[in-house]
C-alpha cells in the first residue's frame, strides 16, 4: 500500500513538474478584446507540419486575431510539410494579413513557407535563398559486407526497392529519381515566380541552390523589406491599425515520441527536401 501511495506522489510530481516547464516556456500576452496578432514561430529543421498548420487554422478562425506574423528561423526541411505550411498560410491570407519575419536563417523550405506571406521582412544579414531540392541515400552495402550480413530481397517489380540502404543505385534508376527532383524544384522555382511576381529568367538565376543574404534577397525582390522582428510587428500593427499589437504566442505542445524519433528519421529514412546544409 505504501508502495502505491509512492507511485502516485512521484506520478503527480512529474505531471506538476511538466506542468510548471509548459507554463514558464509559453510566451505573450493573454487574449484581449482586440489588436491581437497572433504569432507562429517556424524553427529549425521542418520535419513535421502538423502542429504549425493546427497553430496557423486556429489563429486564422479565431475572431480574435487581427492578423498572423511569421517568425522563420529554419534551414527548410521536407519537400510535403513545407508544401503543407506554405497551402495553410494561402488560405489563412484570404482571411487576416500576413507577415513574414526572418531570423537569422530562412533558407529552403524556409524561403518557401515565407512565400504566402503580404510581406516579407528580413534582418539585412538574414540568410535565405537557397532555392533547390535534394534527395540523399545512406549506403550500408560496403559495411554490411564487411560484418558479413546479406540481404535477400523479393519485390513485385524492378524498382520496388529504388533507393534501398543495402545496394547501390543503377544509372537507370538514378535518372529515375533526378526526374522527381527536377519535378519537385519547378514547384519551387513556379511558387516563387508566382508570390513573387519576378520574370521565370531572374529567378532561374539565382535557384542553383545558392544562399544569398537578406540585403541580396531585398535588392533581387526575394523580400520586400528590411528589418528586424520589433520591425515586422510594427509593419503588420500599422496595416491592421492596430498602435500597440498584443502578441499571442501558441501553447508550447511537447512529444517525447517524436523528440526521440525524428532524428532518426531525418538520418535513415530517404525524403525529398527543400534544405539548406
Amino acid at each position: 500500500m505504501k508502495k502505491t501511495y509512492i507511485i502516485i506522489i512521484v506520478v503527480l510530481a512529474v505531471a506538476v513538474i511538466i506542468g510548471l516547464i509548459i507554463g514558464l516556456s509559453s510566451k505573450g500576452a493573454m487574449l484581449i478584446s482586440s489588436g491581437n496578432i497572433g504569432v507562429i514561430e517556424i524553427e529549425g529543421v521542418i520535419s513535421t507540419s502538423k502542429k504549425i498548420v493546427r497553430d496557423i487554422k486556429q489563429f486564422t478562425e479565431d475572431p480574435r486575431i487581427s492578423g498572423i506574423l511569421v517568425r522563420v528561423d529554419s534551414p527548410g526541411g521536407g519537400v510535403a510539410a513545407s508544401q503543407e505550411i506554405y497551402e495553410e498560410l494561402k488560405k489563412a491570407k484570404l482571411q487576416k494579413k500576413v507577415v513574414v519575419s526572418m531570423g537569422a536563417l530562412a533558407a529552403s523550405g524556409g524561403y518557401y513557407v515565407s512565400l504566402p506571406a503580404d510581406l516579407i521582412v528580413a534582418n539585412s544579414g538574414t540568410i535565405t535563398g537557397s532555392i533547390g531540392v535534394i534527395m540523399e541515400f545512406p549506403i550500408f552495402e560496403e559495411l554490411m559486407k564487411k560484418i558479413g550480413v546479406g540481404f535477400e530481397v523479393i519485390k513485385s517489380k524492378e524498382h520496388k526497392d529504388i533507393g534501398s540502404p543495402f545496394r547501390k543505385m543503377s544509372e537507370k534508376e538514378k535518372k529515375m529519381l533526378q526526374d522527381v527532383v527536377t519535378d519537385v524544384y519547378d514547384q519551387f522555382v513556379q511558387a516563387t515566380i508566382d508570390a513573387r511576381n519576378i520574370p521565370r529568367d531572374s529567378v532561374i538565376k539565382f535557384a542553383d541552390g545558392r544562399i544569398i543574404t537578406g540585403n541580396q534577397a531585398k535588392k533581387l525582390g526575394f523580400v520586400d523589406t528590411l528589418g528586424t522582428f520589433e520591425d515586422a510587428v510594427k509593419i503588420l500593427g500599422d496595416m491592421l491599425g492596430i498602435e500597440k499589437p498584443n502578441l499571442i504566442y501558441p501553447p508550447k505542445r511537447f512529444s517525447f515520441i517524436e523528440m526521440l524519433t525524428e532524428p532518426l528519421e531525418r538520418t535513415f529514412l530517404p525524403k525529398l527536401l527543400y534544405l539548406w546544409q
